[in-house]
């Protein structure tokens, strides 16, 4: 379901419905990210697991490599969906805090 909201200068625009933003945004990829999330969840559990029992550092590694790509393959969903609705509609705004924000997060993000 597409939803239609009007900005203080009078500028339309359309999103559909998933997570909600801190400036009124939603997420398309809701269901994604939260996918993504819960596998990642699980190899971290697995992994805490592994320790607990002893098992094999080299395996661990493995598991932990697995934890990581599934974190940074969540971020980069997150990224594309910021950048195509939220910063699009932040810049046709005015809102240019919006744009420093987000270069702050990938700072943060690819650190």
């Amino acid at each position: 379901m597409s939803e239609e909201h009007i900005h203080d200068h009078d500028h339309a625009y359309c999103h559909s419905h998933g997570i909600p933003h801190s400036h009124g945004h939603v997420h398309e990829n809701q269901k994604v990210v939260l996918n993504r999330l819960a596998r990642a969840i699980g190899h971290l559990e697995k992994v805490k697991r592994m320790v607990e029992q002893g098992e094999d550092c080299s395996e661990v590694l493995v598991q932990l490599a697995a934890v990581r790509s599934a974190l940074n393959s969540t971020g980069k969903v997150i990224l594309q969906d910021h950048m195509r609705h939220c910063m699009v509609d932040a810049i046709s705004a005015g809102d240019h805090a919006a744009v420093e924000e987000l270069c702050d997060a990938i700072q943060k993000f690819v650190k």
